[in-house]
């Protein structure tokens, strides 16, 4: 397998997109915003490659129409790499809808387990926005944590508002 990284500009800052596999078959493993609190080390990334890879130009378009409000889910070839635990939880955000939030303590019910260590895990997902954990919050509603930032946790669940406003309307 092959590891390279792209840097995709985005109108919440250049985000580091990380493939892995081959050029005919590879697979998103990373995206990262600046200043990511969990950031894995650079060299892992492999070289710097252009945009204009299938996934990479699919990424680019489907992230564009998610910030414009204009798409609501990601259909993406992932990898989640990490321990069992890890990716259980990240499987689990991957199917928190559009609009919708979850607390921390409701995931670690969900799941079995400590808010505290579920917490770790959502922290330390590789693939932001598009594994969502941006939709995971603290058990009073508040932002807690996020790896890029509590400003783009809260300019992402902004841009999420109206389908949820939406959904309310109905009920």
């Amino acid at each position: 397998m092959t590891t390279r990284h792209a840097l995709l500009p985005t109108s919440i800052g250049e985000l580091t997109a990380v493939l892995d596999g081959a050029p005919g078959a590879p697979v998103l493993v990373g995206l990262y915003f600046p200043g990511h609190w969990t950031l894995p080390d650079p060299d892992t990334f492999g070289r710097r490659t252009g945009t204009d890879e299938p996934v990479l130009t699919a990424l680019a378009t489907q992230l564009g129409e998610y910030l414009d409000g204009e798409r609501r889910d990601f259909d993406l070839p992932l990898d989640l790499r990490g321990g069992e635990h890890h990716r259980r939880v990240w499987q689990r955000l991957t199917r928190i809808p559009y609009g919708e939030t979850l607390t921390y303590g409701e995931l670690a019910h969900e799941l079995g387990g400590a808010a505290q260590s579920v917490g770790r895990a959502v922290g330390a997902n590789p693939i932001s926005i598009v594994v969502p954990c941006h939709r995971v919050v603290g058990a009073d509603g508040s932002l807690t944590g996020y790896a890029g930032g509590i400003e783009r946790k809260r300019a992402l669940l902004a841009l999420e508002e109206p389908a949820a406003q939406e959904r309310d309307a109905l009920f």
